[in-house]
């Protein structure tokens, strides 16, 4: 799919969300603050729409869920952070182990 039409879907989608996060904080007890990492997993769902292998929609998209646990459990990040960057740096390490045996 050529560039242009890419950039149109994602716009219109990034657009979209953004409007009804706005509409569901004005309209109910959630706020946009709570809301906002919808915005992420939208980015990173309309990057794979194109290419399902796209290791920075799944990023993308896997950090909006992280945030949008966070803001809705109250899910205590900093208490957990010494933990995020070696879980990272293994599943990019498997990751490029698994690319390179293709």
């Amino acid at each position: 799919m050529p560039t242009e039409k890419r950039n149109i879907l994602t716009g219109g989608l990034i657009l979209i969300t953004l409007g009804v996060l706005i509409f569901i904080s004005k309209t109910s007890s959630y706020s946009f603050g709570q809301t906002w990492p919808i915005l992420l997993i939208v980015i990173g769902i309309s990057t794979l729409i194109y290419r399902i292998k796209a290791i920075e929609g799944w990023f993308i998209a896997t950090v909006g869920v992280i945030f949008l646990f966070i803001e809705f459990y109250g899910f205590d990040l900093y208490k957990y952070s010494q933990f995020i960057l070696p879980i990272i740096l293994v599943l990019l390490g498997i990751y490029v182990l698994l690319k390179r045996k293709h």
